[in-house]
């Protein structure tokens, strides 16, 4: 199953080229009063919306709307923390290592020796948006990753069964902005974390670990690797990081990217593919 978030937050399904409203299956989400829960409500639910939504999607009636026409934003609203991978790939590790303009004098080390850093929730936005340069001063790069929505909440989480824990997964871009700080806060400016186009269900995935994803700035070919090169799977990184933290339903694990990061420019058009997971447009605009 494929659902989007749309419009003034509206949920959708998407079937081809269409996207059915479904937006009434969120009446079945719990109530919730201050203190809210610290996951997100959709994600936590979702196996029991995603009955409502079939009911819905094949009722006379139902409102459909071309994609194409629609804004869509991060399918998942609510994430409690965003954990990334730094140099997850081995070309990515060797480039970053060679190229002072992405090292930027900072050491780089191995993922299993430095660990995984996490990115501010507020930098989360949908492929509508676009990305907003947020140090024009400085190089920014485009970096396309596989998204990991954890559906079930868990700590130190076995590898065997890390899979059991995934909700659905989407393309991730991991925006970046070079420099001396932490990759934390070099990451995480409002916007540099595109999620989308949609959540793609772990049953239309046949496996994680095979799946093509490709960059395009205006139309260039920049990245492009499959994620059998992962140097962590995503069991081994679930794993990983539910070892220092619990990972709650829509939590958002990026896997790291793959060599050909670069920079782009107010005026350039991303386009992001991952094998099963979509397609989606980003535009970079001057802040």
């Amino acid at each position: 199953m494929k659902l989007c978030r749309f419009n003034d937050g509206r949920l959708g399904l998407v079937l081809g080229d269409e996207v059915v409203d479904v937006t009434a299956a969120l009446r079945l989400l719990p109530a919730c009063h201050y203190p809210l829960p610290a996951h997100d409500l959709l994600i936590a639910n979702l196996e029991a919306i995603r009955g409502e939504v079939q009911k819905l999607a094949s009722a006379a009636g139902a409102e459909r709307h071309p994609l194409a026409s629609l804004r869509l934003l991060s399918p998942v609203a609510n994430p409690g923390k965003v954990v990334a991978a730094p140099v997850n790939y081995l070309k990515h590790l060797e480039e970053a290592r060679e190229d002072k303009a992405i090292h930027h004098q900072n050491q780089i080390g191995e993922i299993q020796r430095v660990g995984m850093f996490l990115k501010a929730t507020s930098s989360v936005e949908g492929p509508s948006a676009g990305v907003k340069i947020a140090r024009p001063d400085r190089r920014n790069d485009h970096e396309i990753e596989l998204a990991v929505i954890i559906g079930k909440a868990g700590r130190n989480i076995a590898a065997a069964n890390a899979l059991d824990h995934v909700a659905a997964y989407c393309i991730g871009l991991d925006m970046t902005v070079r420099g001396p700080e932490e990759r934390s806060m070099r990451k995480s400016p409002d916007g540099y974390t595109v999620l989308g186009p949609w959540l793609t269900t772990p049953d239309e995935i046949a496996d994680p670990a095979s799946l093509e994803l490709v960059i395009t700035v205006n139309g260039e070919v920049r990245q492009r690797a499959n994620t059998r090169d992962l140097i962590m799977t995503v069991p081994q990184l679930i794993a990983f990081a539910s070892s220092f933290y619990t990972l709650k339903p829509g939590d958002v694990l990026l896997t790291g990217t793959p060599e050909g990061v670069s920079q782009v420019f107010p005026g350039d058009r991303m386009v992001a593919e991952i094998e099963g997971l979509g397609r989606m447009e980003v535009g970079i605009h001057a802040d």
